[in-house]
Parts: C-alpha cells; structure tokens; sequence
C-alpha cells in the first residue's frame, strides 16, 4: 500500500517470521548458537524459550535453513493439539518414513530401524515441536521417551521444544522431572534494548529496499520501543499501521504522535503483559490435574490382573 511512496521494494514489517528480515541481537546469536552445538553434539532435547512475539519461530527457520545445509533429516511439529498416535503419524510423515501399520509399537519400531541407519550413515535426525507450552503431559512423556532410542554413546534424536514461557512453569513440575533432567540445554529469546529496537527498524527497512531516507523521527523510534516494550511483533504492528497513516497524510517521516495513535487504536501500551499470577496458577492447576491423570493411567497399566481363586470344597 505504502511501499512505493516511501521508496521500499516490499512490506519491511510484516509479521511472519522471514529469515531474510531476522536481526541478530547477542541473545539471539547465543540462542542459535546454543542450538546448533547441542544438535551437532547430540545432547538430546534442547529447550528454546522467551515471551510471545520475541521471535523463537524465525529463529527455528534459522535452524531449519542450518540443517538444510548439513543434510539433516527434520520434522517440524507446529500443531500441539495432537493425541499419541496423531505424533507419531506426523512425526514419521515428515520424516518420509514408510510404515504401513498404525500400530504405535509397530511405529516404534520402523523409527527405530530408520535412526540406527541414519546414525550409520552418518546423517543427524532433528525433531523440532513449536508451542511446545500447549504439549500434553502424556505427549511430553512419549517425546521423553523417544531420548531412549540411543546406542551406548550418542542419541539418535535430536529434540528441540520451542515455547513461551509457560514451558518453564510446567517443565518444573515434580512429576516431570524425568523429562527436565533430559534437557541438556535451555536457551532463551528476549526483548531488545532501545538501542537494539533502533537497529532492528533500520535492518528491516535497508531490507525492504530503504534507500536511506529516514522514515521514522528519532522520536517516533523511542515511542515504539516505549509502547511495544521491546517485543518485536509489537514493534512490526506499531511501525506498518504508522507507516500507513503517515501515507494517508501523505507525511514523512512518521512523528511520534503518529505512534501513539497506532498504540491507543491497538491498546497497545507497554508491551504485552506477562501472565498474571491467576493466569499462571490456573495454568498450574489444569497442568496438575492432567498429570494427575496421567499418574493414575500408569498406576493402573502397572498393577496385576486380579486372579478369581475358586475357594476348596472339602470332601467328606
């Protein structure tokens, strides 16, 4: 709409998570790196964390380009609302593995066949979950359980759950504790600085084509980092609505009255806030009760069938 009265090739603050448009902070650096030496290791699952909106998905695209390159095999899981069975499908659906039964031992079985040649030929596997947050503790246990296939040196799945913070809360549960003693590295995505929020508008508009132009006051910058809190996805929001308003005027650069206006039509001031204490303990209870759940499932998969003992009948 606005691109060609500001001189821009194309949309600089769309909100999908473009790796040509992914700006680079020293967290954001640390986070891939994080990932890409735990995979190359094969440290087994590693746990990518931060609020809504800091970019953890482009970052994950980062990775899936990296892996691309080293001729990994991936799966990428970003629907969580899945049961068992509907995982393992998926899972060896991405993967190209042919199983013809639906049998989830059956499953088992052929993925495990099919690392051991990967791991022979020398190929990393790497399943990817996003919105891990949403996972299910009877998923979060069968995506434990998958760390067993291993030989006596390496594991041959490398797993990486990517969340936002809610994870954290629910992976510090007691009774998934087995699963957060398998995470062998945790990193974390977070909000830019002021500074940081200066260059990740300036990359993103040489990207789309800026000519070096500026499009936005000194000002204006400050107040879209003051009303988005250092969240990127709030910043591409604030930043493309003032770009058209300022277009409507036919005005630039974009003043910082300009910003305020996107951020009261949004509601926009501040940020996001982070989960309210009744947000995250109604979160904890309905996490609480699903383990629960899942603890008496196995209680009972574990105990004995009764035996019926007919009693003796005394003869006489």
């Amino acid at each position: 709409m606005y691109e060609k009265f500001f001189g821009l090739r194309e949309n600089p603050f769309r909100i999908n998570p473009d790796p040509r448009y992914a700006f680079m902070t020293s967290g954001a650096r640390e986070a891939l790196a994080g990932m890409t030496y735990g995979i190359q290791a094969r440290r087994g699952i590693i746990v990518l964390t931060g609020e809504v909106g800091t970019g953890k998905t482009t970052l994950l695209n980062m990775l899936m380009q990296w892996l691309r390159k080293q001729r990994a095999a991936t799966a990428f899981v970003f629907n969580t609302q899945l049961n068992v069975n509907d995982l393992l499908d998926y899972m060896m659906a991405d993967f190209g593995i042919p199983c013809e039964s639906q049998s989830k031992g059956q499953m088992l079985m052929r993925l495990n066949r099919w690392l051991l040649d990967r791991h022979y030929a020398g190929e990393p596997v790497v399943l990817v979950v996003d919105e891990a947050q949403n996972l299910s503790p009877q998923l979060l246990e069968e995506i434990r359980l998958l760390t067993n296939m291993e030989t006596s040196t390496e594991k041959l799945l490398q797993i990486i759950l990517s969340g936002q913070l809610e994870l954290e809360i629910k992976l510090r549960h007691p009774l998934l504790r087995q699963l957060r003693q398998r995470v062998t590295l945790h990193c974390r995505t977070s909000r830019l600085s002021m500074e940081e929020t200066r260059g990740y508008i300036a990359q993103r508009l040489l990207v789309a084509g800026a000519n070096g132009k500026e499009l936005f006051s000194s000002e204006a910058i400050e107040r879209v980092h003051m009303h988005a809190c250092g969240i990127p996805r709030l910043i591409n929001v604030l930043c493309d609505h003032a770009l058209i308003i300022a277009f409507a005027d036919n005005r630039a650069p974009v003043l910082p009255h300009v910003v305020d206006e996107v951020a009261r039509e949004f509601g926009v001031s501040g940020g996001e806030p982070e989960a309210s204490d009744a947000m995250r303990e109604e979160n904890s209870l309905e996490t609480d009760a699903l383990l629960q759940d899942l603890v008496k499932s196995w209680n009972r998969d574990r105990q004995p069938s009764p035996v019926n003992v007919e009693p003796k009948v005394k003869t006489v």
